[in-house]
Order: C-alpha cells, then sequence, then structure tokens
C-alpha cells in the first residue's frame, strides 16, 4: 500500500504542476516572491482545481509516509515526471518520441534499482531536539541560499532556484509529516499539542509559496527538474539523519545504489527537459499561451467548447 499511495500521491503532482503553472503564468513580473502573485493565483478557478489536487497529494503522501520511510516514500514520487509526460501527451496532445521514451526507462530502471538495491528500514527512529535544530536549520538555510540565487540570472536559472528552494521546503515538511500522522492515528486530539504540527502548517505553505514562484519565473522543464530531483536527495539524507533510515550498502549494492540513483536523476532531467514539458513555455512564450490554446487547436473550427469545466477560466 505504500508504494500505491506514493504513487497516487505522484500523479496528484503532476496534475497540480499543469493546473498551477495555468493559473500564474499571466502574473506580472512584479509578482515575483510577493503576496499578490498568490492573490492573482486565488482569482484562477484553473489554480483552485490545481489546489484541490495538491490537498489530494498531501494525504495521500502523509499516507505513504505513515506506513513506510522516508527514504522509501520520496524517492517513488519522481515518478510525476512520467505521469506528466503521460498528460501532456494523451490530454494536450504533445508528441512523445524517443526522448521521453528514454527518460521513462533510465528513471523507472532507476527508481527500481534503488529501492530493491537499498531495502530501506529502520525509519523508526524518534528525532531528538538536537536533530531538528541540526536538519531545520540547513534546510532553511539551504531554502535562503537558493532564494538568493533565483533573484539573478536568466529564466531557466531563476525557475530552477526557486524549485530547489520548494524542493528543500517540501522534503522538510515530509519528515513533519511523517511524524504529525503517527501523533494523528495515536490520538487526533492532541494533534495541536505538538509544534511539529504548527511547523508543518508554516514551510507547507511556504513551499507552496516557492512553487507558485518557481513555475512563474521560467520554463516549467527548468522548475519541474529542480522540484522533482532535489527533494528525494534531500529526503534521504533527513531520513537517515532524523529516523535512522538504513541503507543496505554492504558487497556491491553501495555502487548499484549509487548508478540506480543517477540512472534516476538523469532519466528525471531527460524528462523534464522533453519537447512535451519544455513547450509548456519557455524564454520566448508568451503570457496565456500555455495550454488552452493547444487544446482548442485540436477541435474542429465550427465547434470548439470550452477545454476547461464551467468556472475555470485559464
Amino acid at each position: 500500500m505504500t508504494y500505491l499511495f506514493a504513487l497516487g500521491a505522484a500523479l496528484s503532482n503532476a496534475l497540480v504542476s499543469v493546473l498551477q503553472r495555468m493559473g500564474v503564468e499571466d502574473a506580472g513580473e512584479e509578482d515575483t516572491l510577493r503576496l499578490s502573485l498568490m492573490t492573482h493565483a486565488l482569482r484562477r478557478g484553473v489554480w483552485l482545481l490545481g489546489f484541490a489536487f495538491m490537498l489530494c497529494s498531501f494525504v495521500l503522501q502523509a499516507l505513504a509516509l505513515h506506513a513506510g520511510d522516508l527514504t522509501e516514500v520520496q524517492p517513488i514520487l519522481v515518478t510525476e515526471l512520467l505521469f506528466l509526460v503521460f498528460i501532456l501527451s494523451t490530454w494536450f496532445g504533445y508528441r512523445t518520441g524517443p526522448r521521453e521514451w528514454l527518460g521513462v526507462g533510465l528513471a523507472s530502471a532507476g527508481l527500481a534499482g534503488f529501492l530493491a538495491f537499498s531495502a530501506p528500514t529502520g525509519g523508526d527512529g524518534v528525532p531528538d531536539t538536537l536533530g531538528w535544530i541540526v536538519v531545520g536549520g540547513s534546510c532553511v538555510a539551504g531554502m535562503a541560499l537558493t532564494v538568493a540565487l533565483a533573484l539573478r540570472g536568466p529564466r531557466w536559472w531563476r525557475a530552477a532556484m526557486f524549485g530547489a528552494s520548494a524542493a528543500i521546503g517540501y522534503a522538510f515538511t515530509a519528515s513533519l509529516t511523517k511524524v504529525v500522522s503517527h501523533f494523528f492515528a495515536a490520538d487526533w486530539t492532541t494533534v495541536f499539542s505538538h509544534w511539529e504540527t504548527y511547523a508543518l502548517a508554516v514551510f507547507g505553505l511556504l513551499s507552496v509559496f516557492l512553487t507558485q514562484n518557481a513555475f512563474h519565473a521560467g520554463p516549467i522543464g527548468a522548475s519541474q527538474a529542480a522540484l522533482v530531483l532535489v527533494d528525494p536527495l534531500v529526503s534521504i539524507a533527513i531520513g537517515i539523519a532524523l529516523f535512522g533510515d538504513d541503507l543496505q550498502t554492504n558487497g556491491a549494492r553501495g555502487p548499484l545504489e549509487a548508478v540506480s540513483l543517477l540512472f534516476l536523476i538523469v532519466g528525471g532531467f531527460v524528462l523534464s527537459h522533453s519537447s512535451a514539458v519544455t513547450m509548456l513555455k519557455g524564454e520566448d512564450a508568451a503570457a496565456g499561451d500555455l495550454l488552452v490554446p493547444r487544446l482548442r487547436a485540436r477541435q474542429p473550427s465550427s465547434a470548439r467548447p470550452d477545454p476547461l469545466p464551467p468556472g475555470l477560466t485559464p
């Protein structure tokens, strides 16, 4: 069930990426790192639909983390890229070719190899105060550094840095979610008596805000690569440091795990830069041209119904 919950969360995340990108793509450049970006998004029905899928993803991820280890669940979320390419090719009609299949093959082989060779165990350690301070402080520092780097440079760089910052936040949020899910299962009435619950809300909202900045800053290929690939790597480190996750590295397992992670990263990078994903607004794309014109182009000229459900304006 752990894997099924994690795969469900990955599928929801793919839908979030598409729908929320549609909601913020035409926001003004001056809205970067301002609450006005969120007020713009909240007025868009398509963004709110994406937010609903985000809540669904959170619940599924919480269930997966409650049943499994951080180092077991988070790498599975890389399959978001596989789902994203599938959605773009089937729903929106973008072509898939050898590059996409190569990315799918590498990412799938890398994920399967890592889970098989590492065989994560443990993960039942109870983090102490010092551990939370060290890990939390490191994550905050990493988020601050990547945000600072995102304020300068070309659009693809800004999108990647905002994505990396959000990914670090999501990784730390996942560790808090794992703890809070156990509190909830033991006695849900005591959830709000633990500081982890409030930290989860703060880092979760901050990560969502940074994600919108990543979508808004530049090409979705750059933001997706950072979001999807940084998260599992940081989560593996957090799982080992905080929860005592034990990865089997004896004999040939260690090198094979490293090769599997390399396959996973390269496959994710290839997928995030596939023609289907990078066409979702690159350097020269005009605001408002993300997906709706693509959908309308597929309809007969005599009858082109609104591609979105009623009330969802692009």
